[in-house]
């Protein structure tokens, strides 16, 4: 990343591949439409930014990429689902609000038609564009709160993981076949190859994003309890380790575990915080629960 500057006192940096194709598009004498699409995508951004703080989320910075831009947080699935949606397609809401504004303006004979077209049409590129369901799109992270809803959380994240990189995938191959029919599509070569990367890089750290998850629980479970909730209950054998039962939490649920013996009696029942507790501890991670807790 190259240095970065506070624009309305938020942090903004610019990825190096997105600061050369801005150079290149200026250089190329696409100046107004370069400073269009720059804008667009700071306005994108300043969406997610608003809303995240409205919910007095932690905003680190606004990171400006090939494809758009990304609000990085220090919150890490411990916040509501709900708010999460909403930050997350607070987004592409802009897009359509610039939308109607320019058709309001260009009706009112306030801009010039041509610009207006263009705007509208750069508006709807970049906001279907990150509907996509692509991590670290808005369309993959809408896609990663949905599922969260009813999947374990360590199988959300290696199912959107997966998903995304099979549409990274797709997408730099559409861009490959071009060069058959009117040429090689190089913006969305570079942009595909981009994200790409990115899935495959955040797939072969899926623990790492575990473990932030599970280190944030404590938050999560402080908020459930405070606001009264149904407990979901888990039921494993005695001989399960306690990596596997771990990895069955979900986001928005307080577990009970229901431990069985070889019989199917319920020999006793956990709370979260002793196999969280137990987990951390590396030397009992991978011990059966019964050996622990019986």
């Amino acid at each position: 990343m190259i240095r970065p500057f506070r624009p309305f006192g938020i942090l903004l940096r610019f990825h190096p591949l997105f600061s050369i194709v801005i150079l290149l598009s200026v250089l190329a004498g696409y100046f107004i439409e370069t400073a269009t699409l720059f804008c667009i995508v700071f306005i994108h951004e300043l969406g997610h930014v608003l809303a995240a703080k409205n919910f007095g989320w932690r905003v680190k910075e606004v990171q400006l990429l090939p494809f758009g831009g990304e609000v990085v947080v220090e919150e890490v699935a411990n916040v509501p689902v709900w708010q999460e949606i909403i930050v997350t397609m607070s987004g592409p809401l802009q897009n359509g609000i610039m939308i109607v504004a320019a058709l309001g303006l260009q009706s009112a004979g306030l801009i010039p038609a041509e610009w207006s077209v263009y705007f509208i049409q750069a508006n709807m590129l970049i906001g279907l564009f990150n509907l996509l369901p692509i991590l670290p799109l808005d369309g993959g992270k809408f896609m990663q709160s949905v599922l969260s809803f009813w999947l374990p959380y360590h199988r959300v994240i290696a199912v959107s993981c997966i998903i995304s990189l099979l549409f990274s995938i797709l997408l730099t191959g559409a861009s490959i076949v071009n060069v058959f029919s009117g040429g090689l599509k190089l913006n969305i070569l570079i942009i595909g190859l981009f994200l790409l990367y990115s899935n495959w890089y955040l797939y072969k750290g899926l623990s790492y994003h575990f473990m932030r998850f599970l280190i944030n629980r404590e938050m999560t479970l402080n908020r459930l309890m405070h606001n009264g909730t149904l407990a979901q209950p888990i039921v494993v054998h005695g001989k399960r380790k306690v990596t596997d039962i771990v990895r069955l939490f979900m986001r928005e649920k307080y577990h009970l575990v229901y431990v069985m013996d070889e019989r199917g009696t319920i020999r006793f029942v956990l709370p979260e915080q002793p196999l969280l507790q137990s987990y951390f501890n590396e030397t009992k991670r991978g011990s059966a629960i019964s050996e622990l807790f019986m």
